[in-house]
């Protein structure tokens, strides 16, 4: 190696040991340590925004991959919603190569004018950053969520009318991003808050990307934020949260427990055709039971990437459940159809 190559890399790593050595931004990296090794990612990268808090974890990821001697890929998506967003992703991968960090921008296709254009795109993020992660043969993604955006996820799905499991389902620091995928989302920094990123970010690149839909009313995530804002002026804490999310997890998984009993015990899986039949005791459960068990079937037979609406699901159980006559509908990719005093639940497309 050229004695140029060596003096830069030297100076790369002291930069990041000396940055190291502020109390906080050490134990912000401890705990980020910790959790990675915890759940052993052999291999993984890095969604990049630009944001102060991708730029944390950028930060985060470069001195573990410098400490264990570990490729990391860091990818920045041009999510194409505004007009300059081209722009900052070239700003965002030309500062991060002057700390050393090498990115790559993958491009997502112009978004038309959607309703729920910000849930549409995440959706898309998530779908190309997989598919160069799976020719990378990449295992995890990490993302930087925070503690503020668990409080601001549950409010928001509390507002939207969630059950119990949507509103604990953010409160997995690992996820699957599909219901097959091999590829896992770790979000490491859940417990980390955002004022704390905030300082390590400003300590360190002294540099981040200003997302203006983050103050955009019409979006109702920037709504949530400044609620949760006002609440904490007039005095409001939300240090009690934390434990009555976890109650609420307990609560999740003993219904979870039983959810899997019923289909376990309660209805038959035929390979050949991939389909469920499900047996007569399988309805005679407790109603959030029945629903979560018919709900998880129909995810898995139609292989989508969310559970069909409450509603719809709802309505079908209610024809299956008082209707007396024969009974064939689709849902989510499924054919469910009522033949006497079975159930069968099969791919819409055979």
């Amino acid at each position: 190696m050229k004695k140029k190559n060596l003096s830069v890399k030297k100076k790369i790593h002291n930069f990041y040991s000396k940055k190291l050595s502020d109390p906080k931004i050490k134990k912000i990296y401890l705990n980020f340590k910790k959790k990675l090794s915890s759940h052993v990612p052999n291999n993984f990268c890095v969604a990049v925004s630009g944001g102060v808090d991708s730029l944390a974890l950028s930060f985060l990821a470069k001195c573990y991959s410098l400490e264990k001697k570990q490729q990391v890929y860091f990818f920045i998506v041009d999510h194409k919603l505004r007009k300059n967003s081209t722009s900052e992703a070239n700003l965002v991968k030309k500062k991060l190569k002057s700390f050393q960090i090498s990115s790559q921008i993958l491009t997502l296709k112009k978004i038309k004018k959607l309703k729920n254009l910000q849930s549409y795109a995440r959706d898309n993020r998530y779908k190309l950053i997989t598919k160069h992660s799976l020719n990378k043969k990449i295992d995890f993604i990490l993302t930087a969520h925070h503690s503020d955006d668990l409080l601001e996820n549950f409010f928001i799905r509390l507002l939207r009318g969630s059950g119990l499991r949507g509103l604990i389902s953010f409160d997995r620091i690992k996820s699957k991003i599909k219901f097959e995928d091999k590829i896992l989302i770790l979000r490491p920094l859940l417990d980390v808050p955002k004022k704390d990123l905030i300082y390590l970010t400003k300590n360190t690149f002294n540099f981040y990307v200003e997302d203006p839909s983050n103050f955009d009313d019409k979006f109702l995530r920037a709504k949530v934020r400044k609620l949760i804002s006002k609440l904490e002026e007039d005095g409001l804490t939300f240090g009690g949260f934390k434990l009555s999310l976890n109650n609420l997890s307990k609560s999740n998984k003993a219904i979870d427990y039983y959810v899997k009993k019923n289909i376990n015990d309660n209805s038959n899986y035929l390979t050949l055709t991939k389909t469920f039949i499900l047996k007569k005791n399988f309805f005679k459960q407790p109603d959030e039971i029945v629903f979560r068990s018919f709900s998880d079937l129909i995810q898995r037979v139609g292989k989508r990437n969310f559970y069909a609406r409450g509603e719809k699901v709802e309505n079908l159980l209610n024809d299956l459940k008082f209707s007396k006559k024969d009974i064939k509908k689709t849902l989510s990719g499924c054919v469910i159809q009522k033949i006497e005093k079975s159930v069968i639940i099969s791919p819409e497309n055979r």
